[in-house]
This record gives C-alpha cells, sequence and structure tokens, in this order.
C-alpha cells in the first residue's frame, strides 16, 4: 500500500473517534455557578458536561420560555450512518488508490461538515428564539423587542449574566486531522504522477 493509500485509508477511518468522543461542546459560565455548566454534543447523543447540567439548563431555560434539550433529535437518527458510510467508501478508496477518489470524497466530507454546520445554527436559533408566550420572565433587549437567547455557533456570547461558550470537541478536531490526510493523500498523489510525465 503506498503512502497515500495508507493516508487516505487511516484518514477516512478516523471518522469512527465521532462515536468516542464528543463532537462539539455547549457550556454557560455565571457567577451564581462556581463550576461551569454544560452540555457535550456527540453524534446520537447530549451528554452533561457535569451530573444533571442538562436538567438545570431546562429549569433555567424554562423559566424565559424556552423549550428543554430533547433527549433525541432526527439528527441523531442520521449522522451515525452517515459518518459509518463516509469512513467505508473513504477506506475502499483508500484500497483502489485513485487520487480522483481522494478529491471526491474530501468534497463531499466539506459538504456534509457544511450541511451539518447549517442545521446545528438552525437548531440553535430555533432553540434561541421559538420561546412561549407564557414564560414566567420576559427579557427584553434595548429595542424593546423580546430578547432571544441563541448561544453562538463557536466563540463566545453574553446572554443575560451568563457567559455561553460554544466550540468544537475531540471528535471534530479528529474529523478535521482525518480529512486533511485525505487531502494530504491527493496532494502526494498528484505530485507522483506529475514525476511520472
Amino acid at each position: 500500500m503506498r503512502k497515500s493509500q495508507l493516508l487516505m485509508f487511516v484518514g477516512s477511518l478516523l471518522l469512527l473517534s465521532l462515536f468516542v468522543f464528543p463532537l462539539w461542546n455547549i457550556t454557560l459560565e455565571a457567577p451564581q455557578y462556581p463550576e461551569a455548566i454544560g452540555m457535550d454534543i456527540y453524534i446520537n447523543k447530549f451528554v452533561d458536561k457535569n451530573p444533571n447540567d442538562i436538567k438545570n439548563i431546562n429549569i433555567m431555560n424554562h423559566y424565559v420560555g424556552m423549550e428543554d434539550i430533547p433527549e433525541q433529535i432526527p439528527e441523531f437518527e442520521i449522522f451515525p450512518s452517515v459518518v459509518i458510510g463516509m469512513a467505508a467508501i473513504g477506506a475502499i478508496f483508500g484500497f483502489i488508490g485513485k487520487k480522483k477518489l481522494f478529491v471526491a470524497w474530501f468534497t463531499v466530507m466539506i459538504i456534509l461538515g457544511s450541511i451539518g454546520m447549517y442545521d446545528f445554527y438552525m437548531w440553535e436559533y430555533e432553540y434561541g428564539h421559538n420561546l412561549k408566550e407564557t414564560a414566567a420572565i420576559k427579557f427584553t433587549d434595548e429595542d424593546g423587542e423580546p430578547m432571544s437567547y441563541q448561544p453562538p455557533l463557536i466563540g463566545s456570547k453574553m446572554i443575560l449574566n451568563f457567559k455561553a461558550i460554544s466550540m468544537p470537541r475531540l471528535g471534530a478536531y479528529l474529523m478535521f486531522v482525518g480529512m486533511s490526510m485525505t487531502l494530504a493523500a491527493f496532494v502526494i498523489e498528484k505530485k507522483e504522477d506529475s514525476k511520472e510525465t
């Protein structure tokens, strides 16, 4: 197996780390919480950062009219199959060893990743803007409009007295490394082809 094939094979299989490590994390920091509360987001579940964090977030959100963080969302049914499928296709492409297949796989991963990020943004938007009229506490912004509580897609943002932090986690970094390896495989193959001509 050539170096490029090995890179493609291993890089694509790194996607499977998403079943073990979280993809993303949202953390809330506030003076009343000496230890920040938050949740890790996997491709198939939400998990407390600390015991009962999601329960405590739901209790806080209830007062301002936000929906509870659900145990299941439709994406949790779709993402695992997509990850397994792309890992298997990438491994097969690694064995075949053609640079066009390497770049095709990388391109599809970029498209799927962009769709995933857009979907995550829309989920955050709905979560932070779709408030119940029966909320016990209603805050307004400087213009007198009902306040939204959308966490940032990436980075940090102040929401009332909470600092909301949204950042990728180990699963996302390993996925990025895997994609970089497949791109490197394409570059190596391209250089090898240019030497032969």
